[in-house]
């Protein structure tokens, strides 16, 4: 995994000197450098692993140091970040929230009931930080490896009291005015009496191109297409998996990676832009308690990120990196044994089993069971836990990310306003 740059880690030492010089002017009775740090960044990426606590990441990070023949972890990309903070997850009718309350906290900065998109508890229609921004002259790209009519994505331009009416989530897309939405495809792609104007032909009919696989994306490039929607092959015309703990398919899915960079690409850097990437198989894993799948599923993140780091090393003044989580799922420990006393973790069984699959989890729920307990990982529920999660971040203005905060701060530490 590459380490953060040495000439970055620099140039954020001299950025806090600068920041430091700028306070000095404020005391002295000039605030206008203050203001200009306070403004957003250029280019912002927010990274949200669904269902990712702390304690998956860590065990991601023990799995990548026992493939290299270590006790302890390795670092996945954005564990390198500079700043780390934490936020609290409660929802406004309960203390363990849902993805959809989570993702209006975060794009929208108030808290709402559980199963409620882009409205408050009131129900007032919220505005998320995505619209806000778009209104500014940012370009906007909403991207998911799960659907794209699902609760996190959906937060950040829906407003439905139900985050199950997916096709009239859908129907809402064309409202945002977003330029570039990216996912698996969609679910109830035709309504549900199965009557209704297929989510494609919708979306085109409203100036999208909406494009399934790599051939038909790059025809639309080529056209000259305005706003784009980004879609698996697999899922033309039909509904989108809505649960699988299997992952991408080798050769044929269009990587978190890949579908980042060609978001970013699709921008380019002469304007502003904003992109919320969710990887959500890390919740779905961890719902059915399969450690492997998860695993890969954070690792996938941590590449996405990757992604997104190249670009900050070639905008590092103007570039803002945040990775976080909706909840955490499952409640996963490293170490668990029905006695006391200390247990290592046996990643060798456990890689084993994966490898032998095919990096795909076919284990029955009994034989998943039987392979955690004798990995000794622990899991602690099917749902999802209340604890607060980790806020990853780097570069402009990632300073306001640092201790402990609730997850409605989020929208107002990007907007710096």
């Amino acid at each position: 995994m590459k380490k953060i740059r040495k000439n970055v880690v620099i140039g954020l030492i001299f950025g806090a000197l600068l920041l430091i010089a700028g306070f000095a002017m404020v005391n002295l009775g000039g605030n206008r450098n203050a203001d200009i740090n306070r403004k957003p960044a250029k280019y912002i990426f927010l990274f949200i692993g669904d269902g990712m606590g702390a304690t998956h990441v860590a065990t991601a990070e023990s799995y990548l140091a026992y493939l290299d023949g270590e006790n302890g972890f390795r670092q996945v990309s954005f564990t390198e970040f500079p700043v780390l903070g934490m936020a609290e997850t409660y929802s406004a009718n309960n203390n363990v929230t849902c993805s959809s309350a989570a993702g209006t906290a975060i794009s929208c900065g108030e808290k709402t009931n559980n199963g409620w998109l882009g409205i408050n508890a009131e129900g007032d229609t919220l505005t998320s930080v995505a619209k806000i921004l778009k209104d500014r002259g940012y370009k906007v790209g909403i991207l998911s490896s799960v659907p794209v009519n699902h609760a996190t994505p959906a937060a950040f331009y829906a407003h439905n009291c139900s985050r199950h009416d997916y096709y009239g989530i859908t129907a809402e897309i064309p409202e945002s005015g977003y330029d570039f939405l990216g996912g698996s495809g969609f679910i109830d792609y035709f309504g549900k009496d199965g009557n209704r104007t297929g989510s494609e032909e919708m979306l085109e009919e409203s100036g999208y191109a909406v494009c399934f696989g790599e051939k038909e994306y790059e025809e639309a490039v080529a056209e000259g297409a305005g706003k784009i929607v980004l879609c698996q092959e697999q899922s033309k015309g039909t509904e989108a998996k809505t649960y699988s703990t299997v992952g991408q398919a080798p050769g044929k899915d269009i990587s978190s990676g890949e579908m980042l960079e060609k978001c970013i690409s699709f921008f380019g850097d002469e304007s502003p832009f904003f992109i919320m990437y969710e990887q959500g198989e890390i919740d779905w894993a961890a719902h059915a308690n399969r450690t492997m799948p998860m695993i890969e599923s954070v690792l996938k993140l941590g590449k996405a990120v990757e992604t997104a780091l190249e670009f900050y090393y070639e905008h590092p003044d103007e570039t803002l990196i945040l990775v976080t989580a909706d909840h955490e799922t499952g409640g996963i420990t490293l170490g668990a044994t029905e006695t006391r006393g200390e247990v290592n973790l046996n990643w060798e069984v456990m890689d084993s089993v994966w490898t032998a699959s095919g990096r795909e989890d076919k284990l029955d729920e009994e034989m998943n069971r039987s392979l955690n307990a004798k990995g000794h990982i622990g899991w602690t529920s099917n749902g999802h836990t209340g604890g607060p999660v980790p806020v990853y971040a780097i570069g402009k203005g990632a300073e306001r990310f640092g201790g402990r905060y609730d997850n409605t701060d989020i929208k107002g530490k990007i907007l710096a306003e």
